[in-house]
């Protein structure tokens, strides 16, 4: 959500590990941003370019660093593969990774 509580589509690559569904991006993004200031998430699968396929459901994020870190990449490159690499070249100025990890209400 932005600061105004106005909600911001932003897709996203993610991954489920022990019941959590783990997100790594970048800490200078827009999510991150948004996340630094209000913690709450709405979530729906959504296909290749976005489009939602189900139900909204509503969680919480919160930020992980380091130790999860190494497991939620691994992970991350297991599931997307060469994408997932090539996108990391791509998004390096935007900061140190971070992961998020989203739990649902």
């Amino acid at each position: 959500y932005r600061r105004n509580g106005q909600a911001i589509a932003t897709p996203v690559w993610f991954t489920i590990y022990d019941d959590r569904i783990s997100v790594v991006t970048r800490s200078e993004t827009g999510k991150v941003k948004r996340l630094r200031n209000n913690s709450k998430v709405r979530i729906v699968p959504s296909g290749i370019r976005g489009q939602p396929k189900g139900e909204w459901l509503n969680g919480k994020a919160v930020f992980f660093f380091f130790l999860e870190l190494d497991q939620a990449l691994k992970q991350r490159n297991k599931k997307y593969g060469f994408k997932a690499r090539l996108s990391g070249l791509f998004s390096r100025t935007k900061g140190k990774l971070i992961g998020i990890i989203i739990s649902l209400d």
